[in-house]
């Protein structure tokens, strides 16, 4: 049996500054590949990833899934 992996992408923007947030959530960000704001990062779409996006929700946006 062959499993036949698929590559969904998911694209996130940075859509607030990260000044009042704790250290915990700039590293969840900086996780993600954003540095500042408005910052947009292509990522596979795997659980650990949409774990992350659900730790910063309120800082980033979801723009796309391919």
């Amino acid at each position: 049996m062959t499993s036949k992996k698929t590559n969904k992408k998911i694209t996130i923007r940075l859509k607030k500054g990260l000044m009042a947030c704790s250290e915990r959530q700039r590293a969840t960000v900086r996780g993600l590949g954003l540095r500042y704001r408005e910052d947009r990062q292509t990522l596979e779409n795997t659980p650990s990833v949409r774990g992350m996006i659900k730790k910063v929700l309120h800082l980033v946006e979801v723009v796309s899934e391919n």
